[in-house]
């Protein structure tokens, strides 16, 4: 199994929710009486079609029943996404020190083709070099073992090799100057994160950009977004919202037009990347 194939589950479980779903309004049969024909509750339906769970092929059978249909084609196209949906992504083993609401995000991170983002307090996990990566880590789970620290921050760096492998995305990112002067691991530490954003961001297909404190107000005001796009034609956009302990997905045009119109807003008001670039660079040279 490849990550692709992990990362492809994610999003074959989104599109075999979402189809469920549109079948079960397109015929007025509400949440509660799904779940009942499944022996399930309203709130395991509502998982399912948002795709956060694994399904069970007898559970989509019988709820294709429920919906009526009954055309052996149409009903193999959707229980043929069931397996496929159901593959174990390989951050499976990291389960025991990441979230649950976070795995979802890895798996649509990796089957992205089009990552766009701002940062307004840490460099971007994709960015991150081990040594930053371990002291935010670190600071995060403060009394946490040493092991699930170690865990954790790899996990951080194999996300990071989808950037270097075949299918990887298009990165644009923002990051604030305020992510780049907050200290994490000491001067040195920030010296080489700094350093390594610079040789990052002159990779063909990764943009980083530096929205400076000079600019004032600006569109990221209202903080760290992160908008996804697919290649599947048929999986809209989605923007990831992370909090405390657990994470938004807005899905609906109107929510992530408004993230693309304030992304768009950012790269418009930000320096170039050629002169964020060597703002980069003169910012890393302070961290002697």
């Amino acid at each position: 199994m490849t990550a692709g194939d992990a990362s492809g589950s994610v999003v074959r479980r989104i599109l075999l929710g979402s189809q469920l779903r549109r079948l079960r309004e397109s015929r007025g049969i509400t949440r509660e009486a799904a779940g009942y024909s499944i022996r399930a509750s309203e709130s395991k339906i509502s998982r399912l079609e948002l795709g956060r769970v694994s399904f069970k092929a007898r559970d989509v059978e019988d709820l294709l029943t429920l919906y009526g249909v009954s055309d052996e084609t149409e009903r193999e196209a959707l229980l043929s996404l069931v397996k496929a949906a159901n593959v174990a992504g390989w951050w499976h083993s990291y389960s025991d020190v990441l979230p649950g609401w976070f795995q979802t995000y890895i798996g649509l991170e990796g089957a992205a083709s089009l990552i766009r983002g701002y940062e307004a307090q840490f460099v971007h996990g994709l960015l991150q070099t081990e040594a930053y990566a371990h002291a935010v880590v670190e600071r995060g789970m403060r009394g946490a073992p040493r092991e699930d620290i170690d865990r954790r921050v790899a996990l951080r760096l194999e996300r990071q090799k989808v950037l270097v492998s075949e299918r990887a995305p298009q990165v644009r990112l923002v990051l604030d100057e305020a992510a780049l002067r907050r200290v994490h691991g000491g001067p040195a530490v920030m010296r080489g994160q700094l350093e390594h954003l610079v040789e990052m961001a002159q990779l063909p297909h990764l943009t980083v950009q530096v929205m400076p404190f000079s600019h004032g107000w600006h569109a990221g005001e209202s903080g760290t977004f992160t908008l996804l796009t697919f290649p599947e034609s048929d999986l809209s956009d989605l923007v990831f919202l992370e909090q405390l302990t657990s994470a938004l997905y807005l899905d609906k045009a109107e929510d992530v037009a408004q993230y693309e119109r304030a992304m768009a807003q950012l790269q418009e008001e930000c320096p170039s990347p050629d002169e964020s670039l060597a703002l980069l660079r003169r910012i890393a040279t302070e961290f002697d």
